[in-house]
């Protein structure tokens, strides 16, 4: 269980996303003093099931990007944006009985998921002390930075400056932070298995982000 996160706040974030289309609830993980302060986009179908972060199909691949890195997996502190499974219901015709079953398919959490977790993440970053924050995919990038940004056009850069958090329970809305971050995009690992290309890009961010984190 994630030690940062009280057990309120918690309790607090699972009332204010209960009438949302999701599942589960998974902690971050990892040491307080870590490398990197890891932020992916939400959990998938084995993440709400077993409570680990990354530890689905996406999370093999993360494991090979951390071998390019040369740290441990118990070395970063690894959360996500939003929390819980967002899901929809997808029909698909059932191999066996050729019959027309709804299945539940993973999907990017909505503005107003983000809002109701956003407090999870804003204690995160403010307790976990890492130099570095590593996002991974656009939704992890621009609950940080903004809608505007894009990871397609970060990737690869270190930003310095504030980020954003919740302004209050009561306002969902986001304000500046006054304290400065350091924060490195890249792409989702999922983003390869539609886009095998960008396995090279990533790479190639992971180069750069390598020396940052090895520099101190």
């Amino acid at each position: 269980m994630d030690t940062v996160l009280t057990t309120d706040l918690v309790a607090l974030a699972k009332k204010r996303s209960q009438h949302f289309n999701v599942e589960g609830f998974v902690y971050g993980q990892g040491p307080v003093n870590p490398k990197f302060l890891l932020i992916g986009e939400a959990p998938g179908e084995t993440e709400a099931l077993n409570g680990i972060p990354f530890s689905g199909r996406a999370g093999k691949e993360l494991m090979r990007f951390f071998d390019l890195l040369e740290v441990d997996r118990k070395e970063v502190y690894i959360t996500s944006a939003f929390r819980s499974r967002p899901y929809r219901y997808k029909e698909k015709i059932d191999r066996k009985t050729k019959q027309v079953v709804l299945r539940k398919y993973n999907r990017p959490p909505t503005k107003q998921e983000l809002i109701a977790h956003a407090p999870l993440l804003d204690q995160e970053i403010e307790k976990v002390q890492a130099p570095y924050i590593l996002t991974m995919g656009n939704i992890g990038l621009q609950r940080l930075l903004g809608p505007k940004a894009k990871v397609s056009a970060q990737h690869g850069q270190l930003y310095k400056g504030p980020v954003l958090r919740l302004v209050s329970l009561k306002d969902n809305t986001y304000t500046w932070t006054e304290k400065d971050y350091a924060v490195f995009s890249t792409f989702h690992p999922a983003a390869i298995f539609y886009n095998r290309q960008l396995l090279e890009t990533i790479h190639e961010d992971l180069a750069e982000f390598k020396k940052l984190i090895h520099k101190i």
